[in-house]
């Protein structure tokens, strides 16, 4: 039984090899992967060689959105077993940092995150992981479904981040995976009025059948004049930037209301960015950002598994030894490819 393994050996170019599978050490299980979901990290990894301060240095595997079956357990695991279907929450930690003991373990100095450099990503048949990092999947809910609770996860630490609640008037700037993703969680919080803005229309009219109040397309429409039309130059209170653009990053000082609150979620591949703080301080608007979540995958899991259809966000599905053919695909068809998952 072989592993098959896919790495990016340079800019735009994957390479299959196979190894021997790993066997599972204490602690840890060996998962089948079935499916691993394509990040806009990924992407830029693939694409520029970095995403922010994360530079590619030498040949990375990556994917870190896996779901797969448990296929054996290492000593002492008894929460688990052979056949389970699991989703991998992608970071170890610690466990002995202050970060780490308070509950925002996502800030760990230490963590050990997938495809995040020089740490090697799942795009391979078998991993193995920490069991007690392997999340079990309810029945009648699928590895692919399984791979999608990783972005899930960060929609939902997104609107917790942006303190979303009943009742409230959101924007989502960007409607790729994570901005859909954060539609659905800001639902789920209680926003009753949400704005999704892309320049891709066949995303925004993905946003609408998702229940996005109302959608802007930037191609043709000045967004910061829409919105304040729509509010009279009041400004909406929770605004999200999920694209990682340094556009739409700077558009958002002037889009939030007086004393609400922005939150940044997307990763721009260019750390620095021009920000208009003076905006910021005359309305004593709030920034909050997005690092990935904690403490977030049973309650992703349970939304999911109770009619949070966040299946409907992988629009299109590539078959491992196809994994080039999606990269690029990712890259030049941004109009179509909501999400792409590999299918191992």
């Amino acid at each position: 039984m072989k592993n098959r393994q896919a790495y990016m050996v340079g800019l735009n170019k994957m390479e299959i090899r196979e190894t021997a599978v790993p066997e599972p050490k204490a602690g840890e299980v060996l998962v089948k992967v079935e499916y691993v979901g394509i990040c806009g990290s990924d992407v830029h990894y693939f694409k520029d060689g970095r995403c922010g301060d994360f530079v590619v240095d030498g040949e990375l595997m990556l994917g870190h959105e896996a779901g797969g079956v448990v296929a054996k357990v290492g000593e002492g695991v008894t929460d688990l077993a052979v056949g389970d279907k699991v989703a991998l929450e992608p970071g170890i930690t610690c466990g002995q940092c202050e970060f780490c003991k308070s509950g925002r373990y996502n800030l760990c100095p230490d963590v050990v995150f997938l495809a995040t450099p020089p740490v090697q990503g799942c795009n391979e048949d078998y991993i193995t992981f920490p069991a007690n990092m392997c999340f079990k999947l309810p029945e009648g809910m699928t590895t692919k479904e399984g791979a999608l609770i990783e972005p899930f996860a960060v929609g939902l630490h997104a609107a917790m981040q942006g303190k979303v609640g009943m009742g409230d008037q959101c924007i989502i700037l960007g409607a790729g995976c994570i901005g859909l993703m954060t539609l659905l969680a800001c639902k789920a919080c209680g926003a009753t009025d949400i704005t999704v803005v892309d320049m891709a229309q066949k995303r925004l009219d993905f946003a609408m059948d998702l229940g996005a109040t109302r959608i802007v397309n930037a191609k043709d429409t000045d967004v910061l004049k829409y919105v304040e039309e729509l509010t009279g130059g009041a400004g909406i209170e929770k605004v999200f930037e999920t694209a990682g653009s340094p556009v739409t990053i700077a558009q958002t000082p002037y889009l939030v209301k007086n004393g609400g609150t922005i939150t940044l979620v997307g990763l721009s591949a260019n750390p620095e960015i021009t920000f208009n703080f003076g905006q910021i301080m005359a309305k004593e608007a709030r920034i909050e950002s997005v690092f990935r979540y904690r403490n977030l995958y049973k309650k992703a899991i349970a939304a999911a598994a109770n009619g949070l259809d966040i299946g409907r966000i992988a629009t299109h599905e590539f078959d491992f030894e196809n994994i080039q053919e999606a990269y690029e695909a990712a890259i030049k068809d941004k109009e179509n490819i909501v999400k792409a998952v590999i299918k191992l």
